[in-house]
């Protein structure tokens, strides 16, 4: 998914509380340059109040005004908004963001359990990674298809989710098990994405929340507040680690998912622990300002598969400490380790710092390996753009 969804939390939560009816905003299909792509969402409440963006503020209060139609009916509606040259203009909207998007508007509430969302806030929580199946749209023919005594339409909104087939929505047994075959020939990994006429007469959406990405910081120093901070407002988690206890207390990084003052001693066993309970570490920051700690760090993570270590300190203070090292260590580290740690952005500040540290490992997440500024790419004629299926 390409936007948080620990960005809806409160609002989901509040609304729960209350048992007051909400319409969850998805993302079905875009074309062209557009701020969300497929799976992304945003939850609006009864009374209008948002949470989570879509298209930065272009689209945002039309959906809103929308989703009163759909949380008094309580059908499912897909809107189309397409922003592409002089229909913008037409939607009244001027936003000039040049992209097309199909979203899906769904009325959560107490008779269908808030699912999809409820169970999709489980699995964030939980560290977990959860994929759908989701009804976007359907006509009679697709019902018939699979089920040719039944009449009507599979309600939009409604889906199984694939890890164990449990269905959501209204959704009939056979059409359980329509989708639980369409799921079985799915590929694993292969992101978000609208299934057009996934079956006769009907789209789906394949959506996937991945489970958030997991870091180790080592070193709880003043320098590591803002890195913390940052971590956990991308929806990240962090595990915080250090060999001074007034330094590694929990009240220091709210947010974390542990504070731990054993110092590189712990190590070993957290990254087992992840490791077995298939919640692997996808990065570790070396940062203690303690050179025996940092080379106790380094070597505690040498044995580990943490894909990302990245070390705090100029290049000389580097060179000392892989010095020190085992050949089999260096062997291990040297295809991993980053140091110094960070893009080049001129950062002075432990913010500025902090920045450049956490787009680092944005950057490798997403797989992005060569950088350039967002100005220096190409824009595609109108022709070569995507069209709307």
């Amino acid at each position: 998914m390409s936007v948080s969804i620990q960005r809806l939390l409160p609002l989901f939560d509040s609304g729960r509380n209350r048992a007051q009816s909400m319409v969850l905003a998805t993302v079905l299909h875009t074309a062209g340059p557009t701020y969300t792509k497929p799976g992304a969402q945003m939850l609006i409440a009864s009374d209008g109040e948002y949470a989570g963006l879509l298209s930065g503020g272009c689209l945002e209060g039309d959906l809103s005004e929308r989703a009163r139609r759909v949380l008094d009916t309580g059908h499912a509606e897909v809107v189309r908004y397409d922003m592409r040259g002089p229909e913008d203009l037409l939607f009244g909207l001027g936003s000039g963001c040049e992209g097309a998007m199909e979203i899906l508007l769904q009325r959560l509430d107490v008779a269908h359990e808030w699912q999809p969302l409820q169970r999709l806030v489980a699995a964030w929580r939980a560290r977990r990674h959860e994929r759908l199946l989701l009804i976007a749209r359907s006509t009679p023919r697709a019902v018939a298809s699979t089920t040719p005594a039944a009449t009507g339409t599979w309600q939009a909104g409604s889906g199984i989710f694939i890890s164990d087939g449990e269905t959501f929505g209204a959704l009939a047994s056979s059409g359980a098990e329509t989708l639980r075959r369409v799921a079985a020939d799915l590929p694993a990994g292969s992101g978000s994405r609208l299934l057009s006429h996934a079956l006769p007469g009907a789209d789906l959406l394949l959506l996937e929340q991945s489970a958030p990405p997991r870091l180790l910081l080592l070193g709880a120093g003043a320098d590591a507040l803002p890195v913390a901070a940052l971590i956990t407002f991308l929806g990240w988690s962090v595990t915080v680690v250090d060999h001074r206890s007034h330094y590694a207390r929990p009240e220091r990084f709210p947010d974390a998912d542990a504070v731990l003052s054993g110092g590189p001693a712990v190590v070993p066993e957290l990254v087992a622990q992840a490791q077995t309970a298939n919640t692997a570490f996808n990065g570790a920051i070396v940062m203690s300002h303690h050179l025996p700690s940092d080379l106790a760090y380094l070597r505690a993570l040498a044995p580990s598969s943490i894909p990302y270590i990245g070390l705090l300190g100029p290049a000389s203070r580097r060179d000392r400490l892989v010095g020190d090292l085992t050949s089999a260590d260096i062997s291990s580290l040297e295809p991993r380790l980053r140091g110094p740690i960070g893009l080049d952005i001129g950062a002075e500040t432990p913010e500025a710092i902090a920045l450049s540290i956490v787009a680092e490992i944005q950057a490798l997440l997403a797989g992005i390996v060569s950088l350039s500024p967002l100005s220096a790419r190409p824009t595609l004629p109108a022709a070569m753009r995507t069209p709307m299926q």
